[in-house]
């Protein structure tokens, strides 16, 4: 990459949600649930990722954050501008991002213990996309990996460890019988 090299992202500029085309062949879909957990979002944070577009206002990239919008009545948005793309490599650009998103993995022990440090600080785990099953299992892993170090600690420490359980929110110490 040369320095004279531009990137969408230098050119970011607001425009009005009810110019933008949604790109007609874009394979990727989005629920009323999954719109619903992207307008949270926004409540939550604000725009925090402008959508993609090109020079004429077609989208990109940002269908889903584009229909909440609309959903939160909000009228102009952070938008990149694609300048020089070609219609290729706009059509391609519309599958990758969504694609290389997938190809994302987790960490779920590290997960587990963020979403149990954001859940102690009161924080509203609805907010980050996770299903209560999801949220439950995830942190039920981690409470179980937790009495499980628990165990092996209880050979050097008899007082336990206070534990509060996903599915109810009752706290408890756990102490091993050893």
């Amino acid at each position: 990459m040369t320095k004279e090299q531009t990137w969408a992202a230098d050119n970011v500029e607001r425009r009005r949600v009810a110019d933008l085309v949604p790109y007609a062949r874009n394979a990727r879909t989005h629920s009323d649930e999954q719109v619903d957990q992207i307008a949270a979002s926004i409540r939550e944070w604000g725009w925090t990722v402008p959508v993609l577009i090109d020079d004429q206002g077609s989208i990109i990239a940002g269908h889903g954050r584009v229909l909440a919008a609309k959903k939160l009545k909000i009228d102009e948005i952070p938008c990149m501008i694609a300048i020089g793309w070609s219609k290729a490599q706009q059509r391609a650009y519309v599958i990758a991002d969504n694609k290389l998103a997938l190809n994302a993995g987790w960490d779920d022990e590290l997960l587990g213990l963020e979403l149990h440090a954001l859940d102690e600080a009161g924080f509203d785990l609805s907010n980050l996309g996770f299903d209560g099953e999801e949220l439950s299992n995830l942190m039920f892993d981690q409470d179980d990996r937790e009495s499980k170090d628990d165990d092996q600690d209880d050979d050097r420490d008899s007082t336990g460890k206070a534990v509060t359980c996903p599915h109810c929110g009752q706290s408890f110490v756990v102490k091993s019988d050893r």
